[in-house]
């Protein structure tokens, strides 16, 4: 095997090696625990890093292993595949180095960061996952190494949100099996391949197909949190803010949102899924999330419930992308799966900085925070204006092509979906900007730490920095070679061209 033959065992090796290690540290190896963390991110970044100049000079990346007789475990970089690896590992960097500032003090550090790094491992291996029964190893591996993530504080809450998100997520994977099995006895094994594999399957097994179509559905949306499959994310974030961000910006809502994707682009075909019905039923789903998310996010006080349910919302629009046919509204969705992930991070990374630092919890107790804590709340005012399509943030991007790409489609419908939605963002987050700024803040907050000069540890400062640096610069640079939205182009052109 040659230097490129390694780069995608590598890829996951980097994560999965770091977190075997770190399982066996003890509690007061707090110093070789933070540079195995920063190191292992650091070298999957590296490797990520090469995996896209690789690429870009023409070299292709395969592996296949036997796993069952005529079923390989297959790993591949393909555009979709590309996109969704490097955003994870690149948010993945700064969420370890936020993690490792926000759990200082914390006890099960070990742990928790064998099984962080075991989360990266299935989120990188289910993006470079090259056929179904790949993905499907990945996918249920996420949800065994989140689990004791989401538990990690062992309260009783903590507890209850764990066992509802262990409900939910294996119910899913239940259902995603058995879909993967069918097809499997339909099609043999299942490829990701652009326009999709199962064309010459629809003139005699069209029935059967749509009904794959919803049991794929049912199994993947539950990690995508369409509604009525979202219960477990609210509750899910009792865990703590490092948590709460790989599960809405990284790791395991976006790994549904980008398994809708695979389905429809790269085993169904979206012309082919057209064809058979099924997109509209999907965007008709996507569209009532979107605004069922926004409106309950409206009532909730605690900061991290509504910025739970914008999730919900949010991340309906890629699917939303991905549900109407045509190039315009494909760069749309798959751009967002991009911008949700940074501006989201950015959002939960604030929170967590309010929490850790001030002992802020709820939307009520912010009044004045800006004032206190002045760049992690310049980082969320910029992220929460992204949210609500301002421009020229990365969220502007977004709506301007789901927008456009509705239109374009006839589905006018759908851009009555995004002015509600962009409506409803406004109405949720806009107030918290106001208590943040303008509002005069308390005798005294709930629990102040004092870090120095700085406003908060200086690890929980760095990240929402950086990521909200990217939300303007995916905005004000969108048009770039080296933007997220000129590698979706590619995807989008690939899909539809000749």
């Amino acid at each position: 095997m040659n230097v490129h033959g390694w780069i995608l065992p590598g890829i996951l090796l980097s994560s999965f090696l770091t977190g075997m290690v770190i399982f066996f540290l003890s509690e007061e190896s707090h110093r070789l625990r933070t540079w195995l963390n920063l190191l292992g991110a650091g070298v999957k970044l590296i490797l990520v890093g090469a995996l896209l100049q690789g690429i870009y000079h023409g070299q292709g990346y395969s592996l296949e292993l036997d796993f069952l007789p005529g079923i390989p475990l297959a790993l591949g970089a393909d555009a979709n595949s590309v996109l969704f690896v490097t955003l994870s590992t690149f948010l993945w960097f700064w969420t370890t180095l936020y993690a490792v500032g926000y759990l200082e003090d914390s006890p099960h550090r070990s742990r928790f960061f064998g099984f962080f790094s075991l989360c990266v491992t299935a989120t990188t291996g289910i993006a470079l996952a090259a056929n179904l029964v790949t993905f499907l190893v990945f996918y249920e591996l996420l949800t065994v190494s989140t689990y004791p993530l989401v538990v990690h504080r062992g309260t009783p809450e903590a507890m209850r949100g764990g066992r509802i998100y262990l409900a939910y997520t294996l119910g899913g994977g239940v259902v995603l099996l058995l879909a993967v099995a069918w097809l499997h006895q339909l099609a043999g094994p299942v490829m990701f391949r652009e326009r999709g594999v199962i064309e010459g399957l629809v003139a005699a097994h069209r029935g059967e197909l749509r009904v794959l179509f919803l049991l794929f559905m049912l199994g993947i949306g539950v990690k995508a949190a369409l509604v009525p499959l979202h219960g477990w994310l609210p509750k899910a974030m009792v865990a703590p803010a490092p948590v709460s961000s790989l599960l809405h910006a990284v790791a395991v809502v976006k790994a549904g949102a980008f398994g809708i994707v695979r389905i429809v682009y790269d085993v169904y075909g979206v012309e082919t899924a057209a064809r058979l019905g099924v997109l509209a039923p999907l965007a008709f789903v996507a569209g009532a999330t979107i605004l069922y998310g926004s409106v309950v996010a409206l009532f909730q006080d605690e900061l991290k419930k509504r910025l739970a349910y914008s999730t919900v919302s949010q991340v309906s629009y890629i699917v939303l992308g991905a549900a109407i046919l045509g190039p315009l509204a494909t760069i749309g969705g798959l751009v967002h799966l991009v911008h949700q992930g940074i501006m989201k991070i950015t959002l939960f990374f604030g929170a967590g900085n309010y929490a850790e630092t001030l002992g802020v919890h709820r939307v009520s107790e912010l009044n004045g925070v800006g004032r206190r804590m002045p760049l992690t709340t310049a980082a969320f005012t910029i992220a929460a204006l992204g949210m609500i399509g301002v421009p020229p943030l990365a969220g502007y991007i977004t709506k301007w092509y789901l927008k456009k790409g509705a239109i374009t489609a006839g589905a006018d419908w759908v851009a009555l979906v995004l002015a509600l939605s962009s409506l409803l963002n406004a109405a949720y987050f806009l107030p918290i900007l106001y208590r943040a700024w303008f509002k005069d803040p308390p005798a005294h907050w709930p629990h102040e730490h004092c870090f120095g000069r700085l406003e908060t540890h200086w690890m929980l400062l760095a990240a929402p920095l950086v990521t909200a640096a990217l939300v303007v610069w995916a905005g004000v640079f969108a048009e770039s070679s080296f933007s997220p939205l000129a590698w979706v182009k590619l995807i989008a052109a690939r899909e539809y061209g000749p």
